[in-house]
């Protein structure tokens, strides 16, 4: 089932869209980061640091499009509930989304 959302559910969808990616953003430095400091410690030779680097940017790319890329109205409400499931966001976040009494 469709559910329309009012502008002001669409505004807060919005941003809490903008906190998921956000935070992608971030999951991805601290990982990169890790891999850098074992890099400076001498943990991981320059080509191991490299591609580990390498690669974990195109996985979390990959992650970050795949969710957020020409996401439209339709998928606003699948997309808050994956970033609810991962943690992200909080009920008290989605509390706005509760169903409304459907109109005849």
């Amino acid at each position: 089932m469709y559910h329309e959302l009012s502008k002001s559910e669409k505004k807060l969808a919005g941003i809490l869209i903008d906190k998921g990616v956000d935070i992608e953003f971030r999951i991805s430095l601290e990982q990169t980061d890790k891999i850098l400091s074992e890099w400076k410690e001498g943990s991981l030779d320059n080509r191991t640091a490299y591609h580990a680097l390498y690669k974990k940017v195109l996985e979390r790319n990959k992650r970050i499009a795949n969710r957020y890329d020409g996401l439209g109205g339709s998928r606003y409400l699948l997309t808050i509930a994956a970033i609810y499931a991962d943690g992200q966001i909080t009920e008290e976040d989605i509390k706005i989304f509760q169903k409304r009494p459907e109109r005849f």
